[in-house]
């Protein structure tokens, strides 16, 4: 593409608005579903533990199949548009069914729960590799993709805000007293929400990069040609560490609200607080990364993330001005996190299509996808050790060790990884003289390409 202006305001809103669909679902499963499978649907939290791990290793091999079948898709209407039409309707039935309480024994809804929350898992794979993949073939520009990409999780924090704040009072609402078919209707609500969004989304938003032939080798090539890649390598280490900051930051919350700081009545001004600085963050990368390459910003924000992390270890539970001060502070700097790291990925493609002569984006993006699910899951598993060996006791007045270990989950912890995380992106190679100089080399293979629209 020759021109950046191509890129309107209109496309970059539909393609926001795809993550805020997809985040319709993604909050539910990090805010309530636990809650709804223990609670509502009653099913032992053991088992809902195991169902859960048992999906993530799934993801392990569905992400990467997907990956490989977006890629070797070819339509009229693009590579990755048509699977936000194809995959909307599955989507929006597998969470209805997903939180639908069956008239079963416990063996029966723990059947029924495996393979409802498999097949939702597997739909929202379907629909949510080929949406990120897209980001690297809208634009080959570098800036652009970053710019594009923080519209991208403005959508998706400003979608798991609304599902975040609004999810409770719609199952009262639309339940009337009966939360098994309150929880049915709201996700009848948030699904058909996210079905107008992704076909706003398919029709809004064009497919600019094209490979220089039809993609002919086999995925194993494509994951050969990962193993190889260092700056893709690179991003998928720092983004399993990275989400184990955040998920652990995240999933704490309640618990450090509650137990250390004794005002669980806080907990949804302390969580809207921290979704509304990750999406200010998001909003301001572009202005961030016109003073700061990629690579430098991503060290200072971390190492910020840090400081901070280890401050509040040192905050009493007296002083709550300060504890928000902080939350909102680290916020800003986890906000830019995504829109930089998905950007780079798209970058990685680039660079891979460069050194092999094969552009595998959706492998890229679909691997990718799996970091991040892949440092949730280490995420809880950490959280879990840690309340248990600490002597964590639900609903009861906590032991000066159980209030120790979860404070520590909630700033020292974290904290490390952020360390951890912000001496990993040192190792990432792709500088913006070598991205010039790649898609220039990728302009000159394909000397059509500067005259598609």
């Amino acid at each position: 593409m020759s021109d950046n202006s191509a890129l309107t305001i209109k496309e970059k809103v539909a393609y926001a608005l795809c993550d805020t669909a997809s985040n319709f679902y993604w909050r539910l499963f990090d805010v309530f579903l636990f809650y709804f499978y223990t609670d509502v649907f009653e099913i032992p939290a053991a088992t809902v533990g195991t169902m859960m791990l048992a999906a993530r290793l799934i993801d392990a091999f569905t992400d990467p199949a997907m990956g490989a079948l977006a890629d070797r898709t070819q339509t009229r209407w693009g590579k990755f548009r048509p699977y936000l039409i194809w995959g909307a309707l599955p989507l929006f039935f597998a969470g209805v069914l997903t939180f639908t309480v069956p008239d079963l024994d416990e063996s029966g809804k723990v059947i029924w729960a495996y393979a409802t929350y498999i097949l939702l898992m597997l739909a929202y794979t379907f629909i949510n590799v080929p949406y990120g993949a897209l980001l690297g073939v809208i634009t080959p520009d570098s800036q652009q993709r970053t710019l594009l990409s923080s519209f991208r999780f403005i959508g998706a924090f400003s979608g798991g805000t609304v599902v975040a704040y609004f999810t409770p009072s719609l199952v009262e609402t639309l339940g009337q007293g009966n939360d098994i078919l309150g929880w049915q209707l709201t996700l009848v609500v948030y699904g058909l929400l996210a079905m107008g969004m992704y076909a706003m989304c398919f029709a809004l938003c064009k497919e600019r990069v094209q490979p220089a032939s039809v993609q002919k080798h086999s995925p194993l090539t494509d994951l050969k040609d990962l193993t190889q890649n260092k700056p893709w390598l690179v991003l998928f280490s720092l983004a399993l560490i990275i989400m184990l900051t955040i998920s652990i930051r995240a999933s704490s919350g309640t618990y450090f609200l509650k137990y250390f700081i004794g005002r669980e009545d806080l907990i949804s001004s302390y969580m809207t607080l921290y979704m509304v600085s990750l999406a200010i963050g998001a909003a301001i990368t572009p202005l961030l990364t016109k003073w700061l390459d990629k690579r430098r910003l991503l060290i200072v924000l971390m190492s910020l993330v840090t400081l901070l992390s280890f401050v509040q270890f040192f905050v009493s539970s007296e002083h709550i001005a300060v504890h928000f001060i902080i939350q909102g502070l680290i916020g800003l700097c986890l906000g830019p996190k995504s829109p930089l790291v998905f950007s780079m990925y798209a970058d990685t493609a680039d660079y891979s299509e460069y050194k092999h002569h094969r552009r595998s984006t959706a492998m890229i993006f679909s691997a990718a996808a799996f970091s991040q699910k892949l440092g949730g899951a280490f995420a809880g598993a950490i959280i879990g050790g840690v309340l248990g060996s600490m002597g964590y006791v639900p609903n009861m007045t906590q032991s000066p060790d159980s209030q120790a270990g979860i404070l520590m989950l909630m700033t020292l912890i974290p904290g490390a990884f952020a360390l951890i995380a912000a001496i990993c992106i040192r190792f990432y190679s792709l500088s913006e003289a070598q991205l010039t100089h790649i898609q220039q080399a990728l302009v000159q293979r394909k000397p059509d390409a500067a005259n598609e629209s």
